[in-house]
């Protein structure tokens, strides 16, 4: 009987080449394993092209709720954003990914995980960090480090020799990741940061502000404890929550940034990256937070929030540092709750209230006029102790400048 690998397959040209690939090169039964992030149209007629690519079998696995409920919602609550504009969502899709990719190995009793993440990316590190993880027994093959592979015509030219013949286009395009929270593009005039990206045939979930409506928009979206429940007054899980933003934002232009980003591999990488609906969400979770989260939680929160930004897309979920972040970012949203109104206008999102029934504003003490909780006079006395090292310390500069005047000569 043959051993077993599982493939992380997309359905792509890649993909597509490895399963005769690996049947050629190390004489497996290829079990293709696609996990569904809410990816949409691209999952269909997979399970016809995968048997036609000489896979022995195919699980299409939706994960869905999973990847937002335990995977996108700590980042949000986190406020974890990459180099302060990537909202990491291919990087939090990795570890579901490769978490299933483990689960199906175990049950088809394989011996190895196979995928087509290339030798230059960021994926690499994130879904082999992962398996090793979770299952430091089984072998990973990456054929974009093995094989000697170096064009779309030749891939083609390779699945055509061993019977595949599927329509691909040897075009060059745009080098895409999608799941329910973005779309990355890569590719193309985006290879050189001097030129400005062809928005036009770019976008796919969004508009360019420029080509959004003339109307603004108004919505509100309720929290408990750090997470959305509630859009526009309606009940509504987390998932279908960001599938409607993203409608709602790609229409308005939200959420499209240029960006060009350091990665785990060493090098830089430019991108555009379409995130409607989780900027969205990301910004009114921020909101809320000023207005409930004390000042010391709030400045030392930023800084944890960076930290698991690092973490999450260097590919280190499954590590206990992650988990202790996780368990301090979760302290601090047990009073995240309340209502956030916003006004979406070509690409912009404006403040239009929010509200909470644990607010710390206290208009008795934040109005110009007095209120009985602050003294004016007080603050004189704050003052004097807030600035007193500024002080000591300006006295001890200006004897150390006396004392060198009086050491030159007359």
């Amino acid at each position: 009987m043959k051993e077993k690998v599982v493939l992380a397959y997309s359905g792509g040209l890649d993909t597509t080449m490895i399963i005769p690939w690996l049947k050629e090169n190390y004489d497996y039964d290829v079990v293709c394993v696609c996990i569904d992030v809410g990816q949409g149209n691209e999952l269909d007629g997979l399970d016809e092209r995968a048997k036609l690519s000489g896979a022995a079998k195919l699980y299409i696995e939706d994960v869905v709720d999973e990847f937002v409920d335990d995977y996108v919602m700590p980042c949000v609550k986190a406020g974890a954003i990459y180099e302060n504009k990537y909202l990491l969502g291919t990087s939090m899709a990795r570890p579901v990914i490769a978490k299933k990719l483990v689960e199906i190995a175990r049950l088809e009793g394989a011996t190895a995980i196979c995928h087509g993440a290339t030798g230059k990316g960021n994926d690499q590190v994130r879904f082999e960090l992962a398996i090793k993880a979770l299952a430091p027994d089984l072998k990973i093959i990456a054929p974009w480090r093995i094989w000697d592979i170096s064009s779309r015509e030749e891939e083609i030219e390779y699945c055509k020799n061993h019977g595949i013949d599927l329509p691909f286009s040897a075009d060059n395009s745009y080098s895409r990741d999608r799941n329910l929270w973005h779309i990355s593009h890569e590719g193309l005039e985006l290879e050189n940061p001097a030129e400005a990206p062809n928005y036009d045939h770019l976008l796919v979930l969004s508009v360019s502000p420029e080509k959004a409506p003339e109307e603004s928009e108004i919505i509100t979206l309720s929290f408990e404890k750090g997470i959305p429940t509630k859009l526009n007054g309606k009940v509504m899980k987390a998932s279908d929550i960001i599938a409607e933003l993203n409608t709602i934002g790609g229409k308005h232009g939200i959420g499209i940034i240029d960006i060009v980003e350091n990665r785990v591999v060493g090098m830089k990488s430019r991108g555009v990256y379409e995130t409607p609906g989780g900027t969205i969400l990301m910004e009114a979770h921020n909101q809320l937070e000023e207005l409930i989260l004390d000042r010391d939680t709030f400045t030392y929160k930023k800084g944890i929030g960076n930290k698991f930004a690092d973490i999450v897309y260097e590919g280190k979920w499954f590590t206990p540092l992650r988990e202790a972040l996780q368990a301090f970012v979760n302290s601090t949203q047990e009073y995240v709750t309340g209502e956030v109104k916003l006004k979406l206008y070509k690409g912009n999102i404006i403040k239009q209230g929010t509200t909470s029934p644990y607010s710390l504003y206290n208009e008795s003490i934040a109005s110009f006029t007095t209120g009985d909780l602050y003294n004016h006079h007080d603050a004189e006395g704050f003052i004097n102790l807030f600035g007193l090292s500024l002080r000591v310390r300006a006295m001890k500069m200006a004897e150390i400048e006396k004392n060198k005047k009086d050491a030159l000569p007359l």
